[in-house]
């Protein structure tokens, strides 16, 4: 966790942070606790994810998906054109 005065990003609430993850909050909970979010307190002491964390976790997903999905394609034999080799 960030301190808040060293934050210079910007930062959502724990449930705005799934709802744009399209997660549950407590995994959003989850993902912070494994170091995968990160998060600032703000002074009234509330937990709050940085948005550069979640696009940063959104990039990742992303491309792990893609590499998933070429490493099927070269397993089936299909190029990327979609024709048999």
């Amino acid at each position: 966790m960030i301190p808040a005065s060293s934050s210079n990003g910007r930062s959502l609430l724990i449930t705005d942070a799934a709802v744009l993850l399209g997660v549950s909050r407590r995994t959003v909970y989850y993902r912070i606790r494994q170091g995968r979010l990160d998060t600032v307190r703000t002074i009234g002491g509330s937990q709050r994810v940085l948005l550069a964390s979640i696009e940063q976790l959104l990039h990742q997903e992303r491309h792990a998906a893609l590499d998933e999905r070429c490493q099927c394609r070269a397993l089936s034999g299909v190029t990327a054109r979609g024709a048999d080799v």
